[in-house]
């Protein structure tokens, strides 16, 4: 079951924001015991991103950080480094999103850490990766959607840019630091050694640009911006209906001929303009204009009733509660509970994986600010009279 996958393995998160606590999420869910490692009185910052919030917390919070513990250390105290550097020796995987160079600095670096813990997974997550002019610069998911080319993608010619609206490169270099946690803990059953993994948001920002830079190099040009259409293949996009829109995607010759038979269109099979996938790329805009013709006549359920029996992929354009209310998405099992504090129908999205059919259910509730700061420093060996001591001089929280 997944999540028991990781039962065993110790996690400390020092990361905030987006990428990392989505990364650290993915571990708790899969079973892996995660301490949250949080600024005394202040905590991660999505803390504050509100609103949209659930019971005056963060729903951006309430969604990454789940199946964690929250213990409170200033990393910048000696002691607290300290602290730090004694849980680590605890641990499997270490996690911080620090630029470059910061956790080198508070003696928090991976040969710092693995000196003490050979077997240690250490992944650092950053903006623009470990070297380079740029290393040490912030980013945040819309600025390198910009700076690796996925903005100047986006949209029709001529109309203004705009971003993707999901956090696609924070939520991918989480999934790529998991990826690359997994792979670190494999290679150390067989090794007994650790790993160093590096994530960055501008690495995953161009690893989502695979096919659109080989299309680049391949021929030179830059890619179109088409709305909702694709540079390689067509029809492959939305298309107006009566009443909305309706995404088909016909990206090959059988189901390119399928789709003039659901609409009722066979001339369109054999005109000379659409005979093949090329024809169609480089007439796009003529072919739309011809699907569209018999689209618009219809509603959106009434062309999708007519295409899909004869296997023609579509899609109705659903808004976000659309999505959340349809009976495909209920079936999945995708939109779960999670109860909160103050919200105790609260519901968020799953992890998206099944093991033998089934989901983790691990569902512990995003923690209050350190609220186990107590009980993992005395695991770790200190007595009530030194955790007062470090409370008193704000090393903790």
């Amino acid at each position: 079951m997944l999540e028991k996958t990781l039962t065993g393995v110790r996690v400390l998160d020092l990361t905030q924001n987006v990428a990392g606590p989505y990364c650290a999420q993915i571990l708790g869910d899969l079973g892996a015991e995660v301490i949250k490692i949080e600024r005394p009185g202040r905590g991660d910052d999505i803390r504050d991103w509100r609103p949209p919030e659930v019971g005056g917390q963060s729903a951006t919070f309430l969604s990454l950080n789940r199946n964690k513990k929250s213990i409170c250390v200033d990393i910048d105290a000696p002691d607290g480094q300290r602290l730090i550097a004694d849980l680590a020796r605890t641990a499997d995987v270490f996690i911080h999103s620090m630029k470059p160079g910061s956790a080198e600095q508070r003696a928090l670096g991976y040969d710092d850490l693995r000196a003490a813990n050979p077997k240690l997974i250490y992944c650092a997550i950053s903006a623009f990766g470990q070297v380079g002019p740029l290393k040490n610069l912030p980013g945040y998911d819309p600025l390198m959607q910009a700076f690796t080319g996925i903005i100047s993608t986006l949209g029709r010619d001529g109309d203004d840019p705009s971003r993707v609206s999901v956090s696609l490169i924070d939520m991918g270099t989480g999934m790529w630091a998991t990826l690359g946690i997994m792979a670190g803990l494999m290679s150390r059953t067989q090794s007994g050694h650790g790993m160093r993994v590096d994530a960055s948001l501008m690495d995953t920002g161009i690893g989502w640009m695979t096919v659109i830079v080989a299309g680049f190099l391949a021929s030179g040009k830059l890619p179109r911006r088409l709305g909702s259409g694709v540079g390689m293949t067509a029809p492959y996009e939305l298309f107006r209906t009566a009443d909305g829109h309706v995404f088909i995607a016909a990206g090959n010759n059988r189901m390119y001929a399928r789709m003039c038979e659901g609409l009722g269109a066979p001339e369109l099979v054999d005109d000379e303009r659409f005979l093949t996938n090329p024809l169609r790329v480089t007439n796009r805009d003529v072919l739309r204009a011809e699907i569209e013709k018999h689209t618009t006549k219809r509603t959106t359920a009434e062309n999708i009733a007519l295409l899909r029996p004869t296997g023609t992929p579509c899609s109705e354009l659903n808004n976000v509660a659309q999505m959340v209310e349809h009976e495909q998405v209920k079936a999945a099992g995708m939109i779960v509970s999670l109860p909160v504090s103050a919200a105790a129908e609260h519901k968020v999205v799953a992890l998206p994986i099944k093991a033998n059919g089934a989901r983790s259910t691990n569902m512990a509730p995003p923690p209050e600010l350190g609220a186990d700061t107590d009980a993992v420093l005395k695991a770790l060996g200190r007595s009530d009279a030194e955790i007062a001591t470090l409370r008193a001089a704000k090393t903790i929280g």
